[in-house]
């Protein structure tokens, strides 16, 4: 039986939506944390290797919410793998694998001075790679002297959702960022993106019904539509700890003081 081959269709929109992003969290990072990231960013940037900042860095540029998971993602293409991971190398930075085996078939986790720069190429369940795409669509920012780019929204999203395991899940990370910049969503981007799997977006967006009732309201009337999605009932008087019946750390932004970092 020969297996279906994944074609890349035309990308759509093709005016590509830039959110603006937010940076005044940077300078919470301790100065310390922030020079062994540097350390990172200009090793690539001397071996010529492209990258745009993802996980926790990326998150917080979309919600001015900062969460310090002691380590850093880059997102860069395959091809430049192996110079990605020479220049860190060359930099004093250490596999993680001799600490904690990993999948090296999307990731370089690599280390110093106890924080961890992770390399990433694709994604862990081979759904995808990054491409020319993500870097038409990322985001330009300066953080403390730096410019850098930040991976697309729509791409972030499009990896948080498959991220749904017993010991981990990262649609916190997504209800954070609809919650913070829903409106900047280029929601035909994401549905091209995610393709026949659009059932883990409905299902994303059922949960922020529920989770944030007047937030969810204000989705496009064509997404509820394309989703087949029901109407979000408002409360008169919300509960907002609806929240808290999911997990009572300050995971949330609703639930926080503003600005206040998120929890770990």
């Amino acid at each position: 039986m020969k297996t279906r081959k994944r074609t890349t269709p035309v990308l759509q929109p093709q005016i590509i939506r830039k959110p603006k992003l937010q940076f005044e969290w940077a300078q919470t990072i301790s100065d310390d944390q922030w020079e062994t990231y540097r350390s990172a960013i200009q090793a690539l940037r001397t071996a010529g290797v492209r990258f745009m900042l993802g996980g926790g860095f990326a998150m917080a540029s979309y919600t001015g919410r900062w969460r310090n998971t002691k380590d850093i993602d880059l997102y860069i293409t395959e091809k430049d793998r192996n110079k990605a991971v020479a220049a860190l190398t060359h930099a004093g930075f250490a596999d993680y694998f001799e600490q904690r085996p990993y999948e090296r078939h999307w990731i370089y986790r690599s280390t110093r001075s106890g924080l961890i720069v992770d390399i990433i190429w694709g994604m862990a369940n081979r759904r995808a790679k990054v491409d020319e795409h993500w870097f038409e669509a990322a985001s330009e920012m300066s953080m403390r002297g730096e410019i850098l780019h930040v991976v697309p929204m729509e791409e972030f999203l499009w990896c948080k959702l498959y991220i749904l395991q017993r010991d981990h899940c990262d649609w916190t990370d997504v209800l954070n960022v609809l919650y913070a910049a829903g409106p900047r969503v280029d929601w035909n981007r994401l549905l091209w993106r995610l393709e026949e799997d659009v059932a883990l977006l409905k299902s994303l967006l059922t949960l922020y019904g529920w989770l944030c009732p007047r937030r969810a309201s204000e989705l496009p009337e064509y997404i509820r539509q394309k989703l087949n999605l029901e109407r979000v009932e408002i409360p008169k008087r919300q509960r907002r700890n609806r929240i808290r019946l999911l997990d009572s750390r300050g995971w949330f932004a609703a639930m926080l003081a503003n600005k206040q970092p998120l929890e770990v």
